[in-house]
């Protein structure tokens, strides 16, 4: 009796499982899985906005930076200076290549290592360097459109 019960929950669990023959496709436009490396050739690397110093720059991986939800690749050289800005949107960060020293305004500095998780509030002014001598690469998550705006003043 215990086994007839286990094999029809099992089978009642697959057959939710299972897409109904007469299920509509999905939409075309649907968003589509993807995934990428920091080396991948396709990437379309383009400049970062003029208030950061030249050698910043930025690739789109998903979504659109003018509306909210997208995510891109920061890359900066090493010994590279990330001026003083601050967001409109919290970022959520992974360090994925270098060491780098980020700074937010009424914090202490902390040290990014490779695979580092780093949460950057909404509106708060921060500030980062490039330590050693590899490029730090940065995969940051928006929560809302992309935007920066200079912070004057020290950190």
């Amino acid at each position: 009796m215990l086994r007839l019960a286990a094999i029809l929950l099992l089978s009642l669990g697959v057959a939710s499982l299972a897409t109904p023959a007469d299920s509509p496709p999905a939409p075309s436009g649907a968003a589509r899985a993807l995934a990428l490396n920091v080396n991948d050739p396709g990437l379309k690397w383009g400049p970062c906005p003029p208030l950061f110093a030249p050698g910043c720059q930025i690739a789109v991986l998903q979504g659109d930076p003018a509306q909210p939800h997208s995510d891109v690749f920061f890359r900066i050289p090493a010994g590279y200076t990330i001026a003083a800005h601050s967001h409109t949107s919290a970022e959520h960060m992974v360090l994925v290549t270098g060491e780098l020293e980020v700074r937010y305004q009424g914090q202490e500095p902390v040290v990014l290592k490779q695979g580092n998780y780093a949460y950057g509030p909404a509106k708060v002014p921060h500030a980062g360097r490039c330590l050693g001598a590899t490029p730090c690469t940065l995969f940051i998550a928006f929560e809302l459109a992309v935007d920066a705006h200079a912070h004057a003043g020290s950190l």
